[in-house]
């Protein structure tokens, strides 16, 4: 398992998702990037905050040319019912990812720890969080992952992060992949 490289192409993502159809990757057209965030699933409550903020936000990513997929490998009814607690129509919510694919991206994949604070059981198998930034040309520009669902990029550092490398046309970084 290893992330994907910045300034090379990312893994094939094609996912359902649950009110803006098929999503597939290599179809995206944004101005600028496609922000793609992993979640742990409906069981976690820092999700649901994470979520709820990145809702808040979408329209400043819209405004810098920002297409935006929160996705994990829940099923469609726990994806519904994590969609029914954010009330974000326009935030589009990806699921079934297949945990293959979770691994192509670099993300952490956990078992089941029981029953969540929410008392919602935990699926036997799921992917630690993960967010991408991907170039219209399916390259990587910046990604990070987590081994659990604490400190992730916060959204409003991710919105001053893509002012400044618009701004200053800064490139993708820690693309070396050669000899040390």
């Amino acid at each position: 398992m290893s992330l994907p490289l910045p300034r090379q192409p990312v893994p094939a993502l094609a996912v359902p998702t649950l009110a803006h159809g098929p999503f597939t990757l290599a179809d995206e057209r944004p101005e600028r990037f496609t922000l793609v965030v992993f979640y742990r699933g409906l069981h976690c409550p820092i999700c649901l905050k994470y979520l709820l903020e990145l809702g808040r936000l979408l329209p400043e990513f819209a405004k810098r040319g920002v297409g935006v997929l929160a996705l994990s490998s829940d099923t469609r009814e726990r994806a519904q019912a994590m969609a029914d607690k954010l009330r974000a129509p326009d935030l589009r919510l990806g699921y079934t990812l297949p945990l293959p694919m979770a691994r192509d991206w670099g993300l952490f994949v956990s078992t089941s720890r029981g029953t969540t604070s929410l008392g919602i059981d935990e699926p036997a198998l799921f992917s630690e969080p993960g967010l991408f930034l991907v170039r219209p040309d399916g390259t990587l520009y910046y990604g990070a992952v987590q081994t659990m669902p604490f400190a992730r990029p916060h959204f409003d550092e991710l919105l001053a992060a893509i002012d400044f490398a618009v701004a200053k046309d800064y490139p993708a970084r820690g693309e070396y992949a050669g000899p040390l």
